[in-house]
């Protein structure tokens, strides 16, 4: 089975963890035959050069959590980190203060740069990087291209006029509290995927979007040119599993990136942003949590197969249950596709098997 992930942030790693989990891959260097190839495609929107180091947040939180070194507390960074290159930078005045990077994460960083000023693609650096590990994933950044979120919002200094930060500075420093005006992705028109992209989406058997932020993290791993398209036309069935719960982020502020594009913080809101697949959406199915089950009527009515299950990672065991559900839900669209060309005491039998 070839399953390919669309990813981004805290999530996205928690999900992506069980589902390596539930398929239990094996390292690189086993004989696996025809075991589970996983490929994540991961959200580089949050990217920036800082202090002279390209930091690249999803693919590092990604790559922590798949290798166990990640803080489980925090949901991001280093486990056991130290900060004092952080505070010595702070006392040059040099960075955001507000952004500290932990010295073992820092490491990540300058190898990442110093692989970027060698003349590799990030695709590249990226598996310099992830070869240290067993991480039993593939990761692809969505491009090797900069693009960069940025956001256009009231200035808190200058009543009545606007600003563009980057998306980290409106994420961290404010705490998503500014109202936004729009999201811009700096440099998209010159993006393409990265290499192998298209293919992992074009050959999967299953396409799966993470529970990360449908605005800033899937949002822009869908709005490089080609991906969408990509995900339309791909045989392979495509699941998204809802961010939201009850009306509420699972993590993070992704309410206020919803409110700034006029969605609502709802899991139907979020599977109708996506779109069926049948009415040039990118859904096939959609998970949505059994406090959402309510829900399931009006999204199946708009032609995206609904399934009810727990969503909240806890931990590795509840995270590779969520995986299942998903998989899961994925094979019972298929089953169904199939049963639907059959004759009708046959498509009785197919359902029944």
């Amino acid at each position: 089975m070839r399953v390919t992930v669309l990813a981004g942030g805290v999530g996205g790693a928690r999900f992506l963890r069980g589902l390596r989990e539930h398929l239990q891959v094996s390292p690189p260097d086993a004989d696996v035959g025809a075991a589970a190839r996983i490929t994540a495609v991961v959200n580089t929107g949050d990217d920036m050069w800082l202090t002279g180091l390209r930091i690249c947040p999803d693919l590092d939180s990604v790559m922590y959590t798949l290798a166990g070194v990640n803080d489980e507390a925090r949901g991001w960074g280093r486990v056991g980190e130290s900060e004092r290159v952080s505070a010595e930078l702070a006392s040059y005045g040099v960075g955001w203060p507000w952004f500290t990077l932990g010295d073992l994460d820092l490491g990540t960083h300058i190898a990442r740069s110093h692989l970027l000023r060698e003349g590799l693609t990030l695709s590249e650096a990226t598996s310099r990087l992830a070869a240290r590990w067993d991480l039993g994933v593939e990761l692809l950044p969505m491009s090797d291209q900069s693009v960069e979120t940025h956001v256009v919002v009231d200035d808190p200094d200058t009543p009545g006029c606007q600003t563009t930060m980057h998306f980290e500075q409106w994420w961290v420093k404010h705490r998503a509290a500014l109202p936004v005006r729009e999201f811009v992705q700096e440099g998209l028109g010159a993006a393409v995927p990265a290499p192998g992209v298209l293919e992992a989406i074009a050959e999967a058997d299953v396409v799966l979007l993470a529970p990360s932020n449908p605005v800033v993290s899937i949002g822009m791993i869908i709005n490089v040119p080609g991906i969408r398209e990509a995900i339309r036309t791909t045989a392979a069935t495509v699941v998204g599993i809802s961010p939201i719960i009850s009306g509420a982020p699972v993590r993070g502020m992704a309410d206020a990136c919803l409110a700034a594009v006029g969605v609502a913080t709802r899991a139907d809101a979020v599977a109708a942003h996506y779109g069926s697949r049948l009415n040039g959406g990118i859904l096939d199915g959609w998970l949505i949590d059994e406090a959402d089950a309510g829900l399931a009527e009006s999204i199946e009515s708009a032609g995206i197969h609904t399934t009810v299950a727990p969503l909240w990672m806890r931990d590795a065991v509840t995270s590779a249950a969520l995986a299942a559900d998903a998989l899961g839900a994925a094979g019972r669209i298929r089953r169904r596709r199939s049963g639907s060309s059959l004759r009708p005491e046959s498509r009785q039998q197919a359902e029944l098997a």
